[in-house]
């Protein structure tokens, strides 16, 4: 690293808000604004400085639970950014995480004034290039979508395929029909039926599948992705474009943490 050069960890975190009014469930993210200079006032991702003494992994996870109150059971290394101007006066390089967390977990994150979650197509000016980041972790998000149980995350241990195409609706950002998204998910070979059935509904209750975890993990796309209509006002464009990788809070200054 450059001489002067300084390592921080962000976090890019995933929930599900459930489907309302027909509309097509929504991703939404956290973030966390900050109170002093540089790019004081505006939003950013969750993050902090590196500390010399610190594993990667274990300053994102309690930089997260610091300034959201989320501890994801797992968090996996998306990227890392480190172009010479993403932060003013200082070199910074961010090793970024992302993680996605079954909506359950939002009651259990902090609820603060500088802590907001916000929906993917209401997105505000974020600070540095963590437009850009988030961006990038969508991206990531609809192509893993395509080949592996990422949904699980977001769907909790059993659901229902309906259920399941909500999630792929709300990632792609389009409705797809239920009946071939039926007969593609049940040909992948992926799904294995619990045998019960989803309690308190008022028609014949639908069947509870679970993911195959013996299954191919490397199985033919249950959809292909579509670039999506950029939702207006939704940003600034990528600073950054890194290429897709294969699969491998009360009041406080959310300023001390990193800038970048």
């Amino acid at each position: 690293m450059p001489p002067g050069a300084r390592l921080a960890v962000s976090t890019v975190i995933f929930a599900l808000t459930p489907d309302a009014d027909g509309d097509l469930p929504s991703l939404r993210i956290p973030l966390v604004r900050r109170l002093r200079e540089p790019d004081k006032g505006r939003w950013a991702l969750p993050g902090g400085w590196l500390p010399t003494t610190e594993a990667l992994d274990v300053a994102a996870a309690r930089t997260l639970a610091e300034t959201t109150g989320l501890t994801p059971k797992h968090l996996e290394q998306l990227y890392t950014f480190g172009d010479l101007d993403r932060s003013p006066g200082e070199r910074v390089v961010s090793v970024v995480y992302w993680a996605l967390v079954h909506t359950n977990e939002i009651a259990h994150a902090v609820s603060d004034s500088n802590v907001c979650w916000f929906d993917e197509d209401s997105l505000p000016d974020l600070a540095f290039d963590h437009r850009g980041i988030l961006d990038y972790a969508l991206r990531r998000l609809r192509t893993k979508l395509e080949y592996s149980g990422i949904a699980h995350a977001l769907l909790g241990e059993t659901f229902t395929i309906a259920q399941l195409r909500g999630v792929h609706e709300a990632v792609l950002r389009r409705r797809l029909d239920p009946a071939n998204f039926r007969r593609t998910v049940e040909a992948s070979g992926t799904l294995v039926d619990t045998g019960t059935r989803l309690a308190g509904t008022r028609h014949r209750p639908p069947a509870l599948y679970r993911f195959d975890d013996t299954s191919d993990p490397h199985p033919a796309p249950l959809i292909r992705t579509q670039t999506p209509t950029p939702c207006p006002g939704s940003g600034t464009a990528h600073q950054e474009q890194p290429p897709i990788a294969p699969d491998e809070l009360r009041e406080r200054d959310f300023s001390t943490t990193h800038q970048g």
